[in-house]
């Protein structure tokens, strides 16, 4: 009884907000990795005299290995100690970091990938479940916008920030900026973070490990990030290649739900899955990974191909959003202190219908860099109401053990969901391209009045640079750029429809969570 009322009284030894900015500054510095490195491949692999196929391995690497360790943290916590492991998460990423950017060759710069991954794996469910158990329930949404920032804005700047230098420096320096934030991140964590008492380390528990389950994760999260990453330049199941790593993946995700359900102490509690509320948090927050992820691609994507904006422009255009993210996410976490999580959600899923849907409208090809920065504004905006008051229902009913756990899951299906949405929007985009091209290409035909009409100025134009058969075939290579650039224009309006489409359900599936008083928990439940 005494021990209970000591959990219960527990409050960390030095102000929430010191500890909520140490974990942040570690966990901004992992996820900003996850983007940064995107723009220097070309430079990467010429560098180390690799093909640009071989130099996308940077990336898949690193997200292997980084999926695979994500819902460990929970095991690990109770081995060494949630501090100790986070400390030790830091140094293995800031170590692996510096090889990284001293690699000579691609195969070490893979493997220090891979090393830099499994350190990072660690870093993002520690920092949140560190939040969770440093705050109030009353305020605990605070320290979640907090988070939400570093979720949002660290893929934002990320490549302008790696083009910028690599442009002005040298791609090693991507790597070696994590250098000096790391050591000040163990340094900060060591000082300023405890583990309640609720966490006890036992290293006993190392005998534990469910081997079998970490082999079935393996297994089915390498397949799915190689198949994700891959399967766009392999023409999806068309190839061999992708077909292997699919049938892993489905495997290994029979295997490991199999295996989690049943063990006793499973690297995954899967059985969390059984509390109605959390299940929900999960699927929403799967596709709010996947939405806020997909747009910061497809953005710059449609800026740089078909507006021509250089790598810097199409970063600068996502600028606003950052800014509205800064004034949005503290209102939201303050907001979940007085109304209910589920219908701050629904809200945030309402405006994201709407915001996708008027992207989808007045998505031009002629459209100014104002309007391309409102367009991000307006996209972004409604992310701190979904994020924030997702992450705080999650841990609704559940007992303060199973943060760790909590923590992991959620953070696990939002990268999980971003990976997903990423290569998913670029394969409908090129398959919607591809079809608008067809039906635009039906209206290139002599019989077409306005088509024979426009083919003529433009051959007549061009006869002052070229011979009548050159003339007319520039003015032919003329259209057709402009009938492929009109098509993928399309192609992109058409992923912004499906993504508002998306949204509507997940407005309806926010309506099942639990009412729960606001800023507060219900009473906890049984983790298992």
């Amino acid at each position: 009884m005494a021990a209970d009322l000591a959990q219960e009284q527990w409050k960390p030894r030095v102000n929430p907000w010191v500890i909520a900015s140490t974990v942040a500054l570690a966990a901004f510095m992992e996820v900003l990795d996850t983007s940064i490195a995107n723009v220097a491949l070309p430079h990467i692999a010429g560098n180390l005299g690799a093909s640009t196929d071989e130099g996308t391995w940077v990336l898949t690497s690193y997200l292997v290995s980084n999926a695979i360790v994500l819902p460990m943290g929970a095991w690990a916590s109770i081995v060494i100690g949630r501090k100790r492991f986070f400390m030790l998460c830091i140094l293995i990423f800031t170590a692996a970091s510096f090889l990284c950017g001293i690699a000579p060759s691609l195969p070490v710069l893979l493997l220090a990938r891979v090393v830099q991954g499994a350190g990072g794996g660690g870093m993002q469910p520690m920092a949140q479940a560190i939040m969770a158990d440093s705050f109030e329930e009353k305020k605990r949404g605070q320290a979640f916008a907090l988070y939400g920032l570093v979720a949002v804005l660290a893929p934002s700047i990320g490549p302008t920030l790696g083009g910028w230098i690599t442009d002005n420096y040298s791609w090693r320096w991507i790597f070696y900026l994590n250098i000096p934030i790391g050591i000040l991140a163990v340094v900060l964590v060591s000082r300023f973070v405890d583990d309640p008492p609720w966490i006890k380390a036992d290293r006993s528990n190392l005998k534990q490990l469910d081997y079998m389950g970490l082999g079935f994760l393996t297994i089915s999260m390498g397949g799915l990030q190689i198949m994700l990453d891959k399967g766009e330049e392999d023409a999806w199941f068309a190839s061999q290649f992708i077909r292997i790593f699919g049938t892993l993946f489905v495997i290994g995700t029979i295997g490991l739900i199999w295996r989690e359900w049943q063990v006793k102490n499973p690297i995954m509690n899967l059985k969390l899955f059984k509390h109605k509320n959390f299940a929900v948090c999960g699927l929403l927050m799967m596709m709010v990974g996947g939405l806020i992820n997909a747009t910061t691609v497809l953005q710059p994507q449609f800026s740089q191909a078909l507006l021509k904006y250089t790598a810097t422009l199409a970063g600068e255009a996502l600028t606003g959003g950052g800014l509205a993210l800064l004034v949005i996410m503290p209102l939201t976490g303050v907001a979940t202190g007085r109304f209910p999580a589920r219908n701050i959600a629904a809200i945030g899923f309402a405006l994201f219908v709407g915001a996708f849907y008027y992207t989808s409208t007045h998505l031009t090809l002629n459209m100014s860099f104002g309007f391309a920065t409102l367009m991000r504004v307006i996209q972004v905006a409604p992310f701190p109401l979904c994020f924030v008051a997702i992450t705080n229902a999650a841990y609704v009913g559940l007992p303060k053990e199973a943060s760790n756990q909590v923590s992991g899951i959620i953070n696990f299906v939002r990268n999980i969901g971003g990976s997903i949405f990423i290569a998913g929007t670029g394969a409908i985009i090129t398959n919607r391209t591809l079809f608008h091209e067809a039906r635009l290409a039906d209206y290139m035909k002599p019989s077409n009045p306005i088509y024979a009409n426009h083919l003529s100025t433009l051959t007549q134009a061009y006869g002052a640079v070229a011979s009548g058969p050159g003339a007319a075939a520039l003015a032919g290579g003329s259209i057709y750029r402009e009938l492929n650039r009109q098509a993928a224009g399309e192609g992109y309006m058409d992923i912004y429809r499906l993504l508002a489409w998306l949204a509507v359900g997940m407005f309806l599936c926010a309506l099942l969570l639990n009412k729960n008083r606001p800023g507060e928990g219900a009473p906890a439940g049984e983790a298992g």
